[in-house]
Parts: C-alpha cells; sequence; structure tokens
C-alpha cells in the first residue's frame, strides 16, 4: 500500500517533526468517509476546509482535512453536482481527485466521519484502535452540541490541543447520549440523483458541520 498524500490540509504547510510511531506531533487530521469519494466526502472535505479558513485563517493550518471512499473511485474527479453545491457555499473544489480508503488513511486520522454508520463500522473494522476516533458526521455534532465549550481547552493554547480534547470529550459522551432513530445519524448518498437532491444534502451537511467547526477552532460562523 502507498500513503496518502501530505498536501491535502488547510495551511499548505509542510510536515514538521512527527512522534515516535510517526504520527504528526502538531498536526490534527480530519478524515471524511463515504462510498464513492465523489459526492458526499468531498463535500464535506472541502466544506470543512472552507469553513475553518473563514474562523481561522492560517490559524487553521494545523487542521489537516481530507477524504476516502470504502468504494472509493480512484483518481476520480468530484461529481458535477457537488461541485455545484460547493459553489454555492463558496467554497473551492478545484483540484480534487478521488481516493480508496486504505489502512494508512486511519492510521494518520485523529478524526474519522462518515456519511453513514456502515462506513462507521467499515473503518472500525480496519483496525487501528479507530473506535474511539470514528463517528458518524450526524452523531459527532449530536454529541459536539452535548459538550460544555468552557470545558475545552482556549484557542490559545492551540487548535490541536483544542481539537484532541473535542474527540476524547464526545467518545466519552457516546454512549450516554443516543440517537432518536437509526436514521439521524445518516447522510443518504446524492449519487445519480438530481441537483436539487445534492443541494439538499449540501444542506445537511452545513447544518452538521457548523457546530463541528465551531467547536474545533472556538470561533462561530459570521452573520
Amino acid at each position: 500500500m502507498t500513503a496518502p498524500e501530505a498536501g491535502r490540509g488547510i495551511g499548505g504547510l509542510a510536515e514538521q517533526t512527527t512522534t515516535f510511531v510517526g504520527l504528526p506531533r502538531d498536526r490534527f487530521r480530519i478524515l471524511h468517509v463515504s462510498t464513492g469519494n465523489v459526492c458526499r466526502s468531498p463535500i464535506t472535505e472541502r466544506l470543512t476546509r472552507h469553513f475553518v479558513r473563514e474562523r481561522l485563517g492560517i490559524l487553521g493550518g494545523p487542521l489537516i482535512v481530507e477524504s476516502a471512499g470504502t468504494w472509493g473511485h480512484e483518481g476520480a474527479p468530484m461529481e458535477a453536482n457537488a461541485e455545484t453545491v460547493l459553489a454555492d457555499f463558496g467554497a473551492d473544489a478545484s483540484g480534487f481527485v478521488g481516493r480508496e480508503l486504505l489502512d494508512e488513511h486511519v492510521i494518520r486520522a485523529d478524526l474519522v466521519l462518515t456519511a453513514t454508520r456502515d462506513h462507521r463500522a467499515q473503518v472500525i473494522s480496519m483496525g487501528h484502535s479507530a473506535g474511539l476516533r470514528t463517528f458518524t458526521l450526524k452523531e459527532f455534532t449530536r454529541l459536539v452540541n452535548a459538550i460544555d465549550p468552557a470545558t475545552l481547552p482556549p484557542l490559545e493554547e492551540g487548535v490541536v490541543a483544542r481539537a484532541r480534547a473535542l474527540v476524547r470529550a464526545a467518545a466519552a459522551l457516546r454512549g450516554w447520549l443516543l440517537a432518536p432513530t437509526a436514521e439521524a445519524d445518516e447522510v443518504y448518498d446524492p449519487y445519480g440523483a438530481p441537483l436539487t437532491f445534492f443541494r439538499s444534502i449540501g444542506e445537511e451537511i452545513h447544518q452538521a458541520l457548523d457546530p463541528v467547526v465551531t467547536a474545533l477552532t472556538g470561533v462561530p460562523a459570521r452573520t
């Protein structure tokens, strides 16, 4: 297996010193996972980057945002309707290339956010102690909304420290704050659907991402 490229971060900064197990010491990697990596996870990846840039600018550089698919279309472009959805939000779709989910992606990720429960189960089944850092996107949003922001490290202590604390807090809450229905944690696949459905999925992703990015950065969305 080949290691994933390191250049999909927000700040475009080079990787620095790593820990003894090879993980970045001063970076926090978010991995978005769907099926083909041409619709849902590209939208979520690029919206996450866009929202972090809006809130933190270059200070968001330590947050590396990537995506992959459990049946990823390796080397494929993003679906045209997904690009349109990103343009609706002012996000950049350029240069995207689909990827198949590899062990290396999971090993390097500090937080894995999946489109569905099946994707979450597939990531966890890969091992690599992924269970405590893998959530569906909507599940993570629900847990984040229950966390008191005052209990997280302030941004002055660094966005990486804040992000790691957020994941630990969400994992601790998971068994106590269950979804009202199984479907509540799903983002359905718009592949092959008309633009109107893509836009509805884009809005779902936006609504789920907004509190997550606010919690990660400590900065609310601009009004």
